[in-house]
């Protein structure tokens, strides 16, 4: 009986492309950090009930048409 250990692929599956290994990631990802107050303050707003507002799914509505068009 053989014993097979789960396992984590490091890299997609198809090894054969080189790009996966030297391909480095977005800059974009790098600069931003994490904004502890805003996500504090945004907590706080949807537990008080008032994040929602009809004037931010407008914006939200209008933004996504305009994807859609």
């Amino acid at each position: 009986m053989y014993r097979h250990m789960p396992i984590c692929p490091q890299r997609p599956v198809c090894h054969n492309r080189l790009y996966w290994l030297f391909t480095a990631p977005p800059e974009e990802a790098e600069t931003k950090e994490f904004r502890h107050d805003l996500v504090a303050r945004i907590r706080r707003q949807i537990a008080d009930g008032v994040y929602e507002t009809p004037e931010k799914w407008q914006a939200a509505l209008e933004r996504l048409a305009e994807e859609l068009d």
